[in-house]
């Protein structure tokens, strides 16, 4: 399954930039992407009701899984959708803060960004099953939506093996337990709250009940789920 080329591409749609496949095992700069979405945001809030999601990531593929149809508007969370562009070293950041800054052992996993070959495919499944199990979590993708966003993925260029694989991800029951199990560290169960903490919409009930099912799934400390938020929406 080409895995991390489809990953790599959807998580640029969080910050409006395309990553060329030379580039994905680079990872990007965060800071960069952060200052050219706040010129996005300051050029569309002076016609007030905040941000369209739509506008901002695109309509893609990641626009419908954060639920475009529904017209989230977005203040200043809307910055959050950049933290998608160095998911691991976000996630890694955070655990640094929660350790104030001791360091880790070789136990904790590599972040996304720095793993190569069939480990990079494999965390890269792992966080497109989180990004899909947050996308259901409201249960907002009915059929239509499914067939479209299926069309999108597509076009990313995912091979048939893949597209089968989402489809199954689509089918699935909504279990926390499930998707934890599938975490090959700590850092890979980071990496899935993380990611998860930016496709839902907070305000909603059901999401971020989703949410801490999940993080409770991953065995997550408190004080590391926050942790984890606050890189989310202070990605710089």
């Amino acid at each position: 399954m080409n895995v991390s080329s489809i990953l790599n591409q959807l998580l640029s749609q969080g910050s409006g930039q395309s990553v060329s496949r030379g580039t994905a095992g680079n990872g990007m700069d965060v800071s960069h992407v952060v200052d050219s979405l706040s010129s996005q945001i300051k050029g569309a809030s002076g016609s007030g009701g905040g941000v369209d999601l739509k506008s901002l990531l695109g309509g893609g593929a990641l626009g419908l899984m954060v639920g475009s149809k529904r017209g989230r508007k977005m203040g200043g969370k809307a910055i959050k959708y950049g933290a998608l562009a160095g998911i691991g070293v976000l996630a890694w950041k955070a655990y640094q803060n929660y350790q104030s800054g001791s360091g880790a052992d070789a136990s904790q996993g590599q972040p996304l960004e720095q793993l190569q070959g069939q480990a990079r495919e494999q965390r890269g499944l792992e966080i497109l099953q989180a990004m899909i199990m947050a996308a259901r979590a409201d249960g907002h993708i009915d059929a239509n939506e499914r067939a479209v966003l299926t069309q999108e993925i597509e076009k990313l260029g995912a091979d048939d093996e893949l597209q089968a694989w989402i489809q199954q991800q689509f089918e699935a029951p909504l279990d926390a337990d499930v998707l934890a199990l599938q975490a090959d560290s700590p850092q890979a169960a980071r990496e899935i709250y993380l990611v998860s903490a930016v496709i839902i919409d907070d305000q909603n009930p059901m999401e971020r009940a989703w949410l801490d099912q999940l993080a409770n799934a991953l065995k997550l400390p408190p004080t590391l789920t926050k942790e984890l938020d606050r890189q989310v929406l202070e990605p710089a």
